[in-house]
Formats: structure tokens, C-alpha cells, sequence
């Protein structure tokens, strides 16, 4: 698990690099803030539409045998455009492609990466793992937007291409020499392997719908991240709008956030138990500071606010993605991350539309506290939906003490 978090680390740090430099080269190659955002949504749109098949390849196949591949073409992709840049032969097609390409292979990568960790410690250790993965995601995200103005001032844009390659070639050299740890994959019987096999994306999908608390999950989920959470939009807005600051002072808002991410991450590594309940509660309490931000008469306030923000959500994730890889049975985890794929990949890209929206009619601090209200009280409403669907216990009378014939038929 050390082996494999270090790995994870460099490979974190090669992608922000990558995702940094790629905004700007395709505004050096087009001079166009739109085609930037299409690039990013032809990267991500493989996800919404075959999710699902990548998640079913992850359940076929060895699990260490699928994340070595598409680690490796992850750094083919990356080898490519790196040589396409220092050669100046990159067109705003080629790139289109690579990113679409990316976005294919990034459908397999993801889930076979995370069932994959979750294999190197035991069950019983799984949202700790997370939390560490979480942990080292934030981190990663860190190291590599800073050096990646150092490594395009001295080296050029093709070389961080090529250190995100090299990061992937890295995680796939560690990855043969990873053990499972003891209890953490058990054999699987004969008849039971048989029916691994029969199983179809379909019956994946049916699996998601018809179990009620990966629905509440996955409902909880939207509404954060269509309402709330999209931070770099909604707080950019709100400090260099209404409390006048520059982008310096956004800047410490990022950091704010970012520190907060980590503290967040360790904190979910803590977690034994994580369930949906925790999820909606912490969900709640965000959407909750997401309005007193949209409060603040300053921007010392907005600070003190925004660091207990990230640290909610950094927990909150942490605990929804153990509740989402726990949950399933093993044969059947890599399907229902697929379907979480899709349905993720919807709110990422309806998300900050439909926030860009609401800040146009109601400003930024509008925004925030509408999102805020809707998210709490979305989710309160659900709670209290669902108390009163539960039945209250019937409690049977020890033998000798039978009720009385009106008021059995009322139990009944």
C-alpha cells in the first residue's frame, strides 16, 4: 500500500502538470477560451457514454493486469502529444483525439486503479485506504500545478508532457510487484465464477437502480455538485466581485481550499464505518457554510469559512467513495463504479452551466446562498421522507399475555 500511494503520488502530480499546461497550450493554439472548454468536455464525454463498458472490462479481467494497460497507454497518449508539441506539429485536431482517446482508456483506468488499492489492504481497512487515496490525490494536485509553471519556464510545454508520461510508466513498473493483502481477495468458487462471467453491463445498471442506498447516494452527490462545490467558479465570482480582492487573493482562497482537502483526507482515513447518513449529514452541513459564505461582509471571513467548507467535503467524499466500492459484491464492483461514471460524468458537465446560470440571475453571493439552501433543505427533505417510511417494530408479548382481539387486527 506504501509502494502503491507513492506511485498514485507521482502519477497525481504528472497529471495536474498535464491538465495545467493543456488549458493554456490549447489557448496558445486557438487563442479561444471556448475551444478550451470543449477540449475538457471531449475528454470527459467517453465517461458518460461508455462508462459502463469500462467498468465491466475491470470485473473481466485481472485487476492488476487492467490497471498496467491502461496506466501504459495513458503514457503512450501522454508520449505522443509530448513529441507532437516539441516537434510543433500539434493541431487543435490531434489534440481533440488525444483527448478523446484519453477519455476512453480513462474510463478502464479509474476503476481498475481504485478496485486495485482497495485489494492491498484488508476489507476492514477499505475506507482508510480511500482516505489515504484522497489524501494523496490533494497532494498530488499541489506538487504538479506548481511544477508545472517551473517545468514549462525552464524545459517547455513538451516536457511536462513527458514527466506525465514518465509518472504513468512509474506506476506500471510498481504495479507487478503489488500483493493483496491477507483476506482481502478470497477465492472464488466455481459456480459463483460462472456467474461472473454471464453477468452483463445490463445487470450491472440493474444492480445500481434497485438498490435504495447507492440511489440516495448518487442523489446526494448530484445536488452537491450541481448546487455546491464548484468553488473555483462560484468563490473566483465572489472575491474579485463583491469583496473587491484580486486574483492574489483568490490565490489564498485556493490554497485555503486545498489545505483544507488534505486536512479532509486525513480526517476520512479515520473512518471505519462509513455510511449515506454521514454522507447527507455532511452534505447538509457544507451546503450550510456554502450560504454564511455567501454572507461574508469580508474577505478575512470568507477565509475563516472556506477552510471547514473543504474539510467537509474532502470527508464527505471520502465517505461516499467507500460507501460506493464497499456496498456491491467484488464481482460486481467495477459495473457500478462504471454507472457512477456516467452519472458523474452528467453532473460535470451540467453542473457548472446550470450554476453559471443562477449566478447571472442572482449574482455570486445569490449563487452561493441559494445553492446552499437547496442542497441542506433537499436533503433534510429526503431524511424526513424516509423516517416516516420506516415502520415502526412490532413487539410481540411473551406467551400468556396475547392481545386483545381488536387490537390485534389493529396491528395487523
Amino acid at each position: 500500500m506504501r509502494w502503491w500511494s507513492v506511485a498514485n503520488f507521482v502519477s497525481n502530480a504528472g497529471t495536474w502538470m498535464q491538465l495545467t499546461v493543456q488549458n493554456l497550450l490549447v489557448l496558445q493554439i486557438t487563442g479561444s477560451a471556448a475551444a478550451t472548454g470543449l477540449s475538457m468536455s471531449v475528454q470527459a464525454a467517453p465517461a458518460l457514454l461508455i462508462s459502463l463498458l469500462g467498468g465491466a472490462a475491470v470485473d473481466r479481467f485481472p485487476r492488476k493486469l487492467t490497471a498496467a494497460v491502461s496506466q501504459a497507454a495513458l503514457g503512450a497518449i501522454a508520449f505522443v502529444t509530448a513529441t507532437l508539441v516539441a516537434l510543433d506539429q500539434l493541431t487543435m485536431t490531434s489534440l481533440m483525439v488525444l483527448a478523446a482517446v484519453t477519455g476512453v482508456v480513462a474510463t478502464v483506468d479509474g476503476p481498475a486503479c481504485a478496485l486495485l488499492g482497495n485489494d492491498l489492504v484488508p476489507p476492514e481497512d477499505v475506507p482508510s485506504a480511500i482516505g489515504v487515496g484522497a489524501l494523496v490525490h490533494n497532494a498530488g494536485r499541489l506538487v504538479g500545478a506548481a511544477l508545472a509553471g517551473v517545468t514549462v519556464g525552464l524545459l517547455g510545454t513538451a516536457a511536462a508532457y513527458a514527466a506525465n508520461g514518465l509518472s504513468f510508466l512509474f506506476v506500471t513498473a510498481v504495479i507487478p510487484f503489488l500483493r493483496p493483502a491477507p483476506g482481502a481477495v478470497r477465492v472464488v468458487p466455481v459456480e459463483t465464477e460462472r456467474a461472473r462471467r454471464e453477468l452483463t453491463v445490463r445487470q450491472g445498471l440493474s444492480f445500481f437502480v434497485r438498490r435504495p442506498r447507492l440511489l440516495a447516494l448518487a442523489a446526494v452527490t448530484g445536488v452537491s455538485a450541481v448546487f455546491g462545490r464548484n468553488y473555483a467558479l462560484t468563490l473566483a465570482v465572489l472575491v474579485t466581485g463583491p469583496l473587491a480582492g484580486g486574483a492574489g487573493a483568490f490565490g489564498t482562497v485556493s490554497t485555503v481550499l486545498a489545505v483544507g482537502g488534505i486536512i479532509g483526507a486525513v480526517l476520512g482515513a479515520r473512518l471505519r464505518r462509513p455510511s449515506v447518513r454521514l454522507v447527507g449529514t455532511l452534505a447538509a452541513t457544507g451546503g450550510l457554510l456554502q450560504v454564511a459564505a455567501g454572507l461574508s461582509p469580508s474577505l478575512a471571513v470568507l477565509l475563516v469559512l472556506v477552510l471547514p467548507m473543504a474539510v467537509v467535503e474532502s470527508v464527505s467524499d471520502t465517505a461516499g467513495t467507500a460507501v460506493l466500492q464497499t456496498d456491491p459484491p467484488s464481482h460486481l464492483r467495477g459495473r457500478v463504479l462504471g454507472v457512477w461514471g456516467s452519472v458523474g460524468t452528467v453532473w460535470s458537465l451540467g453542473g457548472p452551466p446550470a450554476l453559471g446560470l443562477l449566478m447571472e440571475l442572482a449574482g455570486a453571493r445569490g449563487a452561493l446562498i441559494a445553492g446552499g439552501l437547496v442542497i441542506a433543505c433537499t436533503i433534510a427533505t429526503g431524511r424526513l421522507v424516509h423516517s416516516r417510511r420506516t415502520l415502526p417494530a412490532v413487539v410481540l408479548r411473551p406467551e400468556g399475555h396475547a392481545p386483545a382481539p381488536a387490537a390485534l387486527s389493529t396491528a395487523a
